[in-house]
């Protein structure tokens, strides 16, 4: 398979050293943290799922069938990895108050755990979650001491903050579509599809923004016209106050954004529309998508710092501990420290 992402700047250079990841479903663990409790109460069944080899919207349906549900009534709040260890809530729609028997549904799925359950007032929700924790190892690391050499300066400033692979679909194929859809201007009312080629179209021009950045050598520091984030609030940069704001952003207090293209003008001015603009120009049939769906611009970190990263080397297998926000991909962090030997997976 084909690296649709490998024209994208590296932060500290392409890596020199090679690995295997996900060479064993354990070798990709997430845990997701919804953030919120539940009310212990309410028409819906909350199930932690633990799953390996699986991917959720299999698992959805199958706890569907095993809850006597439509799969309309089983949601979650984000898709996890099939070739992976997971685990994740799902909610399930029974307002009687009954729990099912799911000793069948476990005999029938030993790839499949239940966790834990637990009754709450509302359904799940996509994007109902503040992030998911990762255990990551990479295996049979060519360089191990240049991967640690990485991991000490990821800790310290972090990576692009990119969409992975996954966002694009085999070998982009979202991105190929989503350019047709826009192409020859086609509607549809199959939400998922369109939800699925907006998502690919935004995400590709925001990653190609990004690389740019990189390019210019203006990753990490402000450029007039930028709009920095700062809580909840977007602050543009000045001329006159570029000084000031790079030095919020080197103490963390600010945080530089890339579009998140709609059909409205973009907002940022001077060099860093000078930036974001050509790579907008340059995907006329992916901004057509996104105009004639009129999707509204938004803006996203360029930077992406792993939470509580720390990591442990045995032999040639590194293993990462980190947790990321909702909508951030481990991959990208990977990305940084290895280029990544494809392997043939035993588990699939």
């Amino acid at each position: 398979m084909s690296d649709i992402l490998s024209s994208l700047a590296y932060l500290n250079g392409k890596p020199t050293a090679q690995g295997k990841l996900k060479l064993k479903p354990e070798h990709f663990q997430v845990y997701e943290d919804l953030g919120f409790d539940f009310t212990g109460e309410g028409e819906h069944l909350m199930v932690r799922i633990r799953k390996t080899g699986e991917n959720t919207s299999f698992v959805a349906n199958e706890l569907a069938k095993a809850c006597g549900v439509k799969s309309k009534d089983v949601s979650w709040a984000g898709l996890k990895d099939r070739h992976a260890v997971t685990e994740q809530w799902l909610s399930v729609h029974l307002p009687k108050g009954e729990t099912p028997d799911f000793t069948e549904f476990l005999a029938q799925y030993p790839s499949i755990e239940i966790v834990a359950t637990a009754r709450h007032n509302k359904k799940l929700r996509p994007g109902d979650l503040v992030g998911n924790e990762f255990v990551v190892t990479m295996a049979e690391v060519t360089n191990v001491a240049e991967v640690v050499t990485r991991l000490e300066n990821i800790a310290q400033t972090g990576v692009p903050n990119y969409f992975g692979s996954q966002r694009f679909g085999h070998d982009g194929n979202n991105v190929t579509e989503a350019r047709r859809w826009g192409r020859e201007n086609i509607r549809t009312r199959n939400q998922n599809k369109r939800s699925l080629y907006l998502s690919a179209a935004r995400s590709w021009i925001f990653n190609a923004i990004v690389s740019a950045r990189i390019e210019q050598g203006v990753f990490a520091q402000a450029v007039e016209g930028d709009l920095l984030q700062a809580g909840r609030d977007l602050l543009p940069v000045e001329q006159a106050n570029i000084a000031d704001m790079s030095e919020k952003i080197m103490a963390g207090e600010y945080l530089i954004t890339a579009a998140l293209a709609g059909d409205n003008a973009l907002p940022t001015q001077a060099k860093a529309l000078e930036l974001e603009q050509p790579q907008l120009d340059a995907e006329p049939d992916l901004m057509a998508l996104i105009r004639g769906n009129r999707m509204r611009h938004d803006r996203r970190e360029i930077a992406l710092k792993p939470q509580n990263l720390t990591w442990s080397v045995e032999d040639n297998d590194i293993t990462l501990r980190f947790a990321l926000d909702a909508g951030c991909f481990a991959t990208a962090i990977v990305r940084e420290l290895i280029e990544e030997i494809e392997v043939e997976r035993s588990y699939e």
